[in-house]
C-alpha cells in the first residue's frame, strides 16, 4: 500500500509563487517517474511537467520557464515550484508517480489533489 499527501496549494496574486509538495509513504522500494498534472475547470487532466529517477525533467509548452520540478529521493517525495504565476494556472493539481512497493508490484498511484487559485 502506498499513499500520497500533497500540500502547498491556495490563493496567490498573478505573478505569485507557490511550492507544492507530494509525499509518498508506506511499502515502497523505489519510485521511477514523478509527475505533476492539473485539471481546470471545464478542462481535461493535462500533465504539467516530470521527473524521472535519473533527474530528466520535461515540461508542458505553457509552463516552461516558470515552473520548476525536482524530487527529494531520500524523502520520497516530488516539489513543483511555480513563479509568475498567471491566473490560467488555476487549477487542481495532482501528482502522480510510478512506484515498485517492496513486494514487488509496479503501480501508478495518485495524490488527491490540491488547488491552486491565482487571481487579484
Amino acid at each position: 500500500q502506498v499513499q500520497l499527501v500533497e500540500s502547498g496549494g491556495g490563493l496567490v496574486q498573478p505573478g505569485g509563487s507557490l511550492r507544492l509538495s507530494c509525499a509518498a509513504s508506506g511499502s515502497i522500494f523505489s519510485i521511477n517517474v514523478m509527475r505533476w498534472h492539473r485539471q481546470a475547470p471545464g478542462k481535461q487532466r493535462e500533465l504539467v511537467a516530470r521527473i524521472t529517477s535519473d533527474g530528466s525533467t520535461n515540461y508542458a509548452d505553457a509552463v516552461k520557464g516558470r515552473f520548476t520540478i525536482s524530487r527529494d529521493n531520500a524523502k520520497n517525495t516530488v516539489y513543483l515550484q511555480m513563479n509568475s504565476l498567471k491566473p490560467e494556472d488555476t487549477a487542481v493539481y495532482f501528482c502522480n508517480l510510478n512506484v515498485r512497493t517492496s513486494y514487488g508490484r509496479y503501480l501508478e498511484v495518485w495524490g488527491q489533489g490540491t488547488l491552486v487559485t491565482v487571481s487579484s
